[in-house]
């Protein structure tokens, strides 16, 4: 009984901690925003007081919203953990099959609770999407849907989840069920080649489903994309745009594919002109409403989006993306590894309320997963995210070295005033929860001299 007691107050007080230390991060950075009234000198001349105004009132809106957001998740997970949720999930899901030959199924039993839980927490997560979608990116100029599209979306997304993760859940139960002692190796193995198959089919098959992508028509744009890929020995297959544009102002851009098949992909937020720079202004049709928008002033010119695409050019060229994968697999099977170790320990299952003889696969990579691994996770998740700011500093290296610092300087700042960034962020925030670094430290290690 002591070790289950430790093993579920264990949980729920590093569940609290780690929620109260992100509180906690949040309100340092709300207290930057509330504070911060001037423009860094950096910056003067390039961003506007209007522009800055605007990032200021649209990160303390996100700020709060965040704040709402983590409370609410907080209690439903306690709520969740106290009142034993995969014991009650568990059971339903059993008394769905009471009338038909899957009674004893662990599988179809497991998947009728996958799907359960999946229903629960899209139907939890749907109010807190549309508040941030038709309130505060509304507020802010980002939103570009309209309710029909919002739910046709969303429906879309979850029927999309069910089709995937259903059989690769029963796959797994397979798997562990039939391998053995060794069981984890041959699921890690399965995991790697399902993570890459769907690696390989989404951008072609599935994104498509979501967003129309159109091949960059012939053109300068074109032209001097395909030179820098030549440059640095790139295998370029092709340039799409993709119309995100019928769900957010927001602009991104990024590369995928294996080999030699390549394909790069621009957001037509990011462009001038999807189809040609015309009088300073965007002009993006078919969205969602079905009208034409006018944005004065957005989206980079060729030079800032080949300096963009030298960036993650260099991501590639510097194997940072194999790198990743590496420590994501290594990671995975560590993990596995510790799972085959504990997941048949019926003390774990106990201490979440799960008192049945027998232990099911998908309750024991709920509870492990999630719960048993969750301080782990927290260190890796931090040092990944340390790590990842010092491969974003070599990517800028990398296209400076091409060539493009001055442009990639003033991409950044564009990118980031259509984007609404606020430019000061409190440092221990930054460290903890971004990826990139800010701003302002991006563009002083581009203006170093090598």
């Amino acid at each position: 009984m002591i070790p289950e007691f430790c093993v579920f107050y264990g949980v729920l007080t590093f569940s609290w901690i780690e929620f109260l230390w992100e509180q906690y991060l949040t309100l340092r950075q709300r207290r930057v925003y509330k504070t911060t009234d001037k423009i860094p000198e950096r910056l003067t001349g390039v961003l506007d007081v209007e522009t800055f105004n605007k990032a200021k009132s649209y990160g303390i809106d996100k700020n709060s919203f965040s704040i709402a957001e983590e409370w609410f998740h907080m209690i439903i997970s306690t709520g969740f953990i106290c009142l034993n949720g995969f014991t009650l999930l568990w059971n339903f899901s059993k008394y769905c099959l009471i009338e038909t030959r899957y009674y004893d199924s662990e599988i179809m039993t497991s998947c009728v609770f996958l799907l359960c839980m999946n229903t629960l927490g899209t139907l939890m997560s749907l109010p807190i999407s549309a508040y941030s979608t038709f309130i505060i990116e509304e507020k802010h100029g980002f939103n570009k849907q309209n309710l029909n599209f919002f739910v046709k979306d969303k429906i879309k997304n979850f029927l999309l989840v069910q089709v995937i993760s259903l059989p690769i859940t029963a796959a797994a139960i397979t798997i562990v069920k039939w391998g053995g002692r060794y069981f984890f190796i041959w699921l890690w193995v399965f995991a790697v080649v399902t993570s890459l198959f769907i690696m390989t089919v989404y951008p072609e098959f599935i994104a498509p489903l979501f967003d129309k992508y159109t091949p960059l028509p012939d053109g300068v744009l074109k032209t001097k994309i395909e030179e820098l890929a030549k440059q640095v020995k790139f295998p370029l297959y092709k340039i799409y745009i993709v119309e995100g544009s019928k769900r957010s102002a927001h602009s991104n851009a990024y590369f995928y594919g294996f080999f030699n098949n390549k394909r790069i992909v621009l957001y037509d937020t990011l462009l001038k002109d999807s189809k040609d720079i015309m009088n300073n202004k965007t002009i993006i049709e078919d969205n969602a409403q079905g009208d034409k928008i006018e944005e004065k002033g957005k989206g980079m010119n060729d030079e800032e989006i080949l300096a963009v695409l030298g960036h993650e050019l260099g991501h590639w060229k510097l194997n940072h993306i194999l790198f990743y994968l590496i420590i994501s697999q290594v990671n995975l099977f560590v993990m596995l590894f510790v799972f085959g170790w504990l997941y048949d320990h019926s003390m774990l299952y106990r201490a979440f309320g799960f008192y049945e003889s027998t232990h099911p696969v998908i309750i024991g990579l709920a509870i492990i997963f999630q719960y048993v691994f969750s301080p782990y996770n927290t260190v890796i998740s931090f040092a990944m995210t340390t790590l990842s700011r010092q491969l974003e500093f070599q990517a800028d290296a990398f296209a400076k070295k091409l060539g493009h610092a001055k442009p990639l300087e003033s991409g950044l700042i564009r990118l980031h005033n259509d984007n609404l960034g606020f430019p000061v962020y409190d440092s221990l925030f930054s460290a903890w929860h971004h990826t990139h670094p800010q701003l302002l430290e991006r563009l002083e290690a581009i203006s170093k001299t090598d």
